[in-house]
């Protein structure tokens, strides 16, 4: 693959993940009545984009897929956090994992460990947006407990599509093609 053809390769998957995250944001949402929020899929979209894509990369499937469901939806306070909080949590999926280890065990320690780390980010991040810029205050710990029912989903869902998506050989191109 020349390297024309490795950058079209990777903003291509950049584009479909980013597509996939907002499709998975908004298809299926369990409302949060506490908040008038939802807990959805989307999260796991933004760890694989994290993980597959790198920081930058990442950081652009995984915040403009999320911040867009939250334009389409109605929750145009949340964009900017949404764009922010989800791209951060796509960079810490990636930079948290030891990308060289030697065993699929401890790779998929490591996996673990970057997606808890990111979910932390998602639950840190939107409480802090909340009380901070949207003036809720300590309110804003209402919607804590969601959001970690959310990053669990994300955890485990994330984790599962990797697997399958390691097994076609997907992670490996992809990190053939980064520049």
């Amino acid at each position: 693959m020349s390297m024309s053809d490795s950058k079209i390769y990777r903003l291509s998957v950049t584009a479909l993940l980013t597509a996939l995250t907002c499709v998975a944001t908004m298809i299926i949402k369990v409302p949060t009545p506490v908040t008038n929020g939802y807990v959805n899929l989307g999260d796991i979209l933004v760890l694989l984009s994290g993980w597959l894509l790198g920081p930058a990369y990442g950081f652009f499937a995984a915040g403009v897929g999320s911040a867009l469901t939250d334009l389409l939806g109605g929750y145009m306070a949340y964009v900017p956090g949404t764009l922010v909080i989800k791209g951060l949590m796509a960079v810490t999926a990636y930079g948290l994992v030891f990308r060289k280890a030697d065993s699929r065990r401890i790779r998929t320690v490591t996996r673990v460990l970057s997606a808890l780390g990111a979910e932390a980010v998602m639950v840190l991040g939107y409480f802090a947006y909340e009380a901070a810029f949207l003036g809720y205050g300590m309110a804003a710990a209402a919607s804590i407990p969601g959001n970690i029912v959310q990053g669990i989903f994300g955890l485990a869902g994330g984790l599962a599509l990797y697997v399958l998506l390691d097994k076609t050989g997907l992670p490996q191109t992809l990190s053939r093609t980064k520049a």
